[in-house]
């Protein structure tokens, strides 16, 4: 049973999700869903990756959130030159204590901004999987925890764009999810002449929302109820794709529990202590896309890891049935969705 405190946590977390979503959107003109999103993987304690061709304000929309929280922030520049100690910190000798003093790298900081991920090298890009996943940094075999909350926002141009490395399997699993922002609307492109037109919309951004506030949100979420049926619901989604014809690669049980927990978040979002299937199919393209490899076929075939995704909510049977929360009442019979559209 939800006690008192928890509902209040759980209407604090909606009060202050409105204020950074407000101040967000102040910046990130006409994309709504990409700011939900951002905030879903926050308050899911995961990372997030922004993709999409140049000019369409993906580094923006990574400072707008970072500017919104009163927390550190660093930005990394990746580039073809960049070295993993640049990341993750280095031990320079003191010559005057005689020992080696440990000099933290950018990884350091509650919300990080790597900028072009996929301009460095492979080698590079691996410094971070450490860091990702267990949110430490084992130097000379001395291991430094990370601050709280700890969240990376990575921005990538296509794989097609000039100058460019394919992110490794391993670490594009460990990012929670991943957005395209997509260009704007004429409206939006409209309103974005207005606001951005003279000084950066960026320079006048407050914090709205303070990172003590932000660990008691993330704490809030964690106690999401989420029925046996919802999670069995999550799992064959992701069993699917290990089966599917058109993948060489699955997502992996990793991307499970990103899917189980983002759903946690949406629902919080939306003033539920308690997950529906309906949040586990809205998440599950962004989730679970960037993790699949499509075969050689499918890719002559152009089909793509979001369209097999698509196919796979469509085939996969929903849970249907009155759903009992954490309150003890029962909601709405779910399932009665219509079909999605490929």
């Amino acid at each position: 049973m939800t006690t008192y405190d928890e509902r209040a946590s759980l209407t604090d977390l909606t009060a202050t999700v409105e204020r950074v979503r407000s101040s967000v959107e102040g910046v990130i003109e006409g994309k709504p869903e990409v700011v939900r999103l951002s905030l879903t993987v926050l308050l899911a304690e995961g990372h997030l990756l922004i993709e999409d061709v140049p000019g369409v304000g993906k580094t923006m929309l990574a400072k707008a959130l970072a500017r919104s929280i009163d927390c550190s922030v660093r930005r990394i520049q990746f580039t073809p030159d960049l070295l993993p100690s640049d990341i993750t910190g280095v031990s320079i000798w003191d010559q005057q204590r005689r020992d080696f003093e440990f000099k933290p790298g950018a990884i350091f900081s509650q919300i990080v901004i790597g900028d072009e991920i996929n301009r460095a090298s492979p080698k590079t890009q691996s410094a971070l999987l450490e860091s990702l996943e267990e949110r430490q940094v084992t130097i000379d075999g001395q291991t430094y925890e990370l601050p709280s909350p700890f969240m990376v926002v990575a921005t990538q141009n296509p794989v097609e764009m000039e100058g460019t490395y394919p992110l490794p399997e391993a670490q594009r699993d460990r990012f929670m999810a991943r957005v395209s922002i997509g260009y704007p609307s004429a409206e939006a492109e409209l309103q974005m002449l207005d606001v951005h037109g003279g000084a950066s919309p960026l320079d006048d951004l407050q914090p709205v929302a303070h990172a003590h506030e932000i660990v008691k949100l993330i704490d809030a979420v964690r106690g999401v109820h989420v029925a046996d049926s919802v999670k069995r619901y999550a799992v064959d989604l992701v069993s699917a794709t290990r089966t599917h014809p058109d993948l060489r690669l699955g997502a992996s049980p990793r991307a499970t529990l990103h899917l189980l927990r983002a759903a946690k978040a949406s629902a919080a979002l939306g003033g539920r202590d308690y997950a529906l299937p309906d949040d586990v199919q809205n998440l599950a393209v962004a989730v679970l896309a960037h993790r699949l490899l499509p075969t050689a076929q499918a890719q002559l075939n152009r089909r793509t890891a979001e369209q097999v995704v698509e196919e796979i909510l469509q085939r996969t049977p929903v849970p249907a049935g009155p759903q009992q929360h954490a309150y003890g009442v029962a909601t709405e019979p779910f399932g009665q969705r219509p079909p999605r559209r490929l």
